[in-house]
């Protein structure tokens, strides 16, 4: 093959992995399934605790291309703002502190508006997302800061804070952080599966009430 036609080819296929790439998708925020979700986030918060970043951001691609539907670039910008957000906030010991992290709790959000079913504030959603991981710090109940991830979920999806089903989700969610809390260093492979057992439950019951 000659010099000239291998780098036809070469830049062909750069091209279509580039478009491939960038072509925007029809992401929907609605369209998870929710035992491969639990498993994802399961496996978010595990890389989250041993601080494997690069474990973590290749997760958060991971759920936000399949689970959702963006393309590449997208997946890959979403993903970098969510592992900057958890890496800033990790360290933080104040709200003060914890405030670093809300810059990329911001593009975060924004990148997801656009496949949410109804516009909703990013700012107000970032901010409510910053206070909840700031919630489990302050000996606040699993129960209480469960509201506010359904607040977060509410807007998102564009339902009421009230939806039996939007609740449900936030306070189940917070009740497997709250038993990954309890268990500390100590934490068992069982452990871990009792937690993804419960995020099942609650993605199922996110699921239910989004797609009404």
């Amino acid at each position: 093959m000659s010099v000239r036609k291998t780098i036809l080819i070469t830049t062909a296929v750069a091209a279509l992995a580039a478009a491939y790439a960038v072509i925007p998708r029809q992401a929907d925020l609605r369209s998870f399934d929710p035992p491969e979700m639990a498993r994802l986030e399961t496996a978010m918060w595990r890389d989250y605790y041993d601080k494997r970043y690069a474990a973590l951001f290749y997760h958060l691609y991971a759920s936000t291309r399949t689970q959702f539907g963006f393309s590449p670039f997208r997946s890959l910008h979403i993903a970098l703002s969510a592992a900057e957000a958890a890496r800033t906030f990790q360290p933080t010991r104040s709200r003060r502190d914890a405030d670093a992290a809300l810059p990329a709790l911001v593009a975060y959000y924004a990148d997801f508006a656009p496949a949410a079913p109804a516009a909703f504030d990013v700012s107000e959603v970032a901010r409510l997302e910053l206070d909840w991981w700031q919630a489990r710090r302050e000996a606040v109940s699993a129960n209480d800061y469960g509201l506010t991830i359904a607040r977060v979920a509410a807007l998102t999806y564009g339902k009421s804070a009230d939806d039996s089903g939007i609740r449900q989700f936030g306070v189940i969610r917070a009740q497997a952080m709250a038993y990954r809390d309890a268990r500390g260093e100590g934490i068992t492979e069982a452990d871990w599966g009792a937690i993804e057992t419960q995020l099942v439950g609650a993605y199922r019951s996110l699921k239910m009430s989004v797609a009404r």
